[in-house]
């Protein structure tokens, strides 16, 4: 009798066990202000199986952040690209902050609120749009480039090596110099570092610039990245 309480109780543990390790991760992917392939884009979310989204579009989607319940998503990424943000609206990015919720943002969200001087720091970065000055950033379409490992032990990049890509460069833009580099490019159009993480307030970050389209999208290399920025960020 004994030796069956035992196994009954083995079981329990290990179905438990198989179903916290299944539980996806729910994340919020916020959109707008910016044209992109929509299809091909939520292919590529579709395709990671091990996370779940519903989608946010602006212009309601700052405010949805801030009411929507925290314990309901595990992380947040954006991959918009918005031109002004109210003072409300900026209260639901220190609400994600304050509670450690994850952020990953992609490629044009590096180009959001110009006038916005906190969010620069929120990101760990920023894409210059103001014209005829020394810091004006650039772009390019349609670059074969290598993306570089910079960092290979940080879970983000964890099991990735240099890779070829065909995607949209920036250059010039500006990183902060407290983030920890994870990708690089050495192309002549490129800024050297295009991918980062840091920590602010209680909250990690990561920024991915490459995600343009579906040469992006559909690179095995750059969707385990944003798998694993997705997986980093969530994590306690």
């Amino acid at each position: 009798m004994k030796q069956l309480q035992k196994f009954l109780i083995l079981s329990i543990l290990i179905l438990v066990s198989i179903s916290v390790s299944a539980k996806k991760l729910h994340i919020l992917v916020v959109t707008g202000g910016h044209d992109f392939d929509r299809k091909s884009f939520f292919e590529m979310f579709d395709s990671l199986q091990e996370i779940s989204y519903n989608e946010l579009k602006h212009p309601e989607a700052n405010i949805q952040l801030g009411t929507i319940d925290p314990k309901t998503f595990d992380a947040v990424v954006f991959y918009d690209m918005p031109k002004s943000i109210s003072e409300t609206e900026k209260e639901s990015y220190f609400k994600l902050l304050k509670l450690g919720k994850g952020l990953v943002f992609l490629h044009h969200s590096l180009c959001s609120y110009q006038q916005w001087d906190e969010y620069k720091d929120i990101v760990g970065g920023k894409y210059h749009e103001e014209k005829n000055s020394p810091a004006t950033s650039t772009y390019q379409h349609d670059v074969n480039f290598t993306v570089k490992i910079a960092s290979p032990k940080n879970p983000v990049t964890r099991g990735i090596k240099d890779f070829e890509i065909l995607d949209e460069v920036y250059g010039n833009t500006e990183v902060l110099p407290g983030v920890t580099p994870l990708l690089t490019a050495n192309h002549p159009q490129s800024n050297k570092i295009i991918g980062w993480t840091h920590k602010i307030e209680n909250s990690r970050i990561v920024y991915i610039q490459p995600g343009h389209d579906k040469n992006g999208y559909f690179n095995p290399n750059y969707q385990k990245l944003v798998k694993q920025a997705i997986t980093y960020v969530a994590v306690k």
